[in-house]
């Protein structure tokens, strides 16, 4: 008897292709961008990271509202002028410091001052009769008659001494100052002529509080986006490996994906919170009208943020790898605080050197506190063109070599629960 081969009909069912029920494999690109997009919307719906961000906002908001108020409560001098003294207060009225009425004649300047419409009058030498010649300093003495009562003498200077030419202080001048009842000393000040001061050893107490306080601006915008972010990377490491959740993502993407994802969704929270703190700081120096700040500020916020950029992943990628030596909530602390430190010592050290160009100068170009040296260099005019590009260079290098080990030991300890894994053995695998 023979036995016939089944052969299979047209009608026959095909067998079932055992991989046909499973999801295709996404690529690297589209795995890494799958976990940003949780990091993100798990973020942006924490009720707690919403409120901190707008009470930050707030903060810094109130901050230049506030200096901009207190820095208008300093009124500009109101003085009047004829049109043979106008350009006397040309200077000090374009900087703002004075607030300049035209008159017809000096008689209707001093008019003005006595009805107390201005301050002071600048007119003609000799032009407005039967004052007080005042000084500045306060002493008086009269044209003709002192204040003391005492009659002064031609050639004798307010102070009631002679001057060492021999001539009043102001016969050198074709203008007088007209007020009411006492010298405008910060008139007089505005408008004196000052000898050139040539300084041996030059020092910046000038500006010491401003660049203080830029300093300190840096220091914090920049801890508190590394620390806040990257303790939350750090967190969502050990929550997915402490709960086992780790295991399923693996079995759709590598593990260097799910690193990549972490960093690049919380990099782009940091970066447009960083954004938005520029944004509002530039509206508001513009409507508190302290655009001269403004236009000073406006590289160094500039290159603040495209080092901000780099040197967060840098920072970011550190916490991932850390963070993935252990397996507990409790232990996460103490495995991340060299992390920590790294970003704590450029903010202590922008506090205390900020005005110490050479601990300035070594931080522009450590990569961990390059984005806080580099910009405050720049603001005070301390950098050349090239340094900023050569301190990013490195920057880059840095976090290139850094993303890569940190990658690695995540890699290898992502996996393994229990005592913490040592260092060495995460980075041999």
């Amino acid at each position: 008897m023979s036995t016939a081969t089944p052969t299979r009909s047209a009608d026959a069912p095909t067998p079932r292709d055992p991989r046909a029920g499973r999801p295709k494999q996404p690529s690297i690109a589209q795995g890494t961008w799958l976990v940003a997009q949780r990091e993100i919307s798990m973020r942006l719906r924490s009720k707690a990271f919403l409120v901190s961000t707008g009470i930050l906002m707030l903060a810094i908001l109130a901050s230049i509202v506030i200096g901009g108020i207190f820095s208008a409560t300093v009124s500009a001098t109101k003085v009047a002028v004829v049109s043979s003294t106008a350009s006397v207060t040309e200077a000090a009225a374009a900087s703002g410091a004075l607030d300049v009425t035209t008159a017809d004649s000096p008689e209707a300047a001093a008019a003005l001052v006595e009805d107390g419409t201005v301050e002071a009058a600048v007119v003609p030498a000799g032009s407005v009769k039967g004052g007080t010649l005042s000084a500045a300093g306060g002493t008086d003495a009269a044209a003709g008659t002192a204040a003391n009562g005492t009659d002064a003498e031609p050639g004798t200077t307010a102070s009631g001494t002679d001057s060492p030419s021999g001539t009043p202080a102001s016969a050198t001048l074709d203008y007088d100052i007209v007020a009411l009842d006492s010298a405008p000393t910060s008139l007089v000040q505005l408008l004196s002529a000052s000898p050139q001061v040539v300084l041996l050893d030059p020092s910046d107490d000038a500006d010491w509080f401003i660049t203080y306080i830029i300093g300190i601006a840096f220091g914090v915008v920049f801890f508190m986006s590394a620390v806040t972010f990257g303790t939350t990377i750090a967190q969502s490491v050990v929550e997915e490996k402490q709960t086992r959740v780790v295991e399923i993502l693996l079995s759709t993407i590598s593990a260097r994906e799910l690193m990549a994802g972490k960093v690049v969704g919380n990099s782009i929270l940091a970066f447009g919170q960083i954004a938005i703190i520029a944004a509002i700081s530039a509206l508001g120096l513009t409507i508190t009208g302290q655009s001269g700040l403004l236009g000073l500020l406006g590289p160094a916020i500039a290159w603040f943020v495209v080092f901000f950029v780099f040197g967060f992943v840098l920072i970011a990628a550190l916490f991932a790898a850390t963070a993935a030596l252990v397996s507990r909530q409790e232990d996460v602390a103490s495995v991340t605080s060299p992390v920590t430190m790294l970003v704590m010592i450029p903010y202590f050290l922008v506090i205390f050197f900020n005005s110490n160009e050479l601990v300035m100068g070594i931080m522009s170009y450590v990569p961990f506190s390059a984005p806080i040296g580099m910009p405050l260099r720049l603001f005070l005019g301390d950098a050349a063109w090239w340094e900023p590009l050569v301190s990013l260079v490195i920057l880059l290098a840095t976090t290139a070599v850094v993303v890569v080990i940190g990658s690695r030991i995540y890699a290898n300890s992502l996996l393994r629960t229990g005592a913490r894994v040592k260092l060495l053995e995460a980075l041999r695998g």
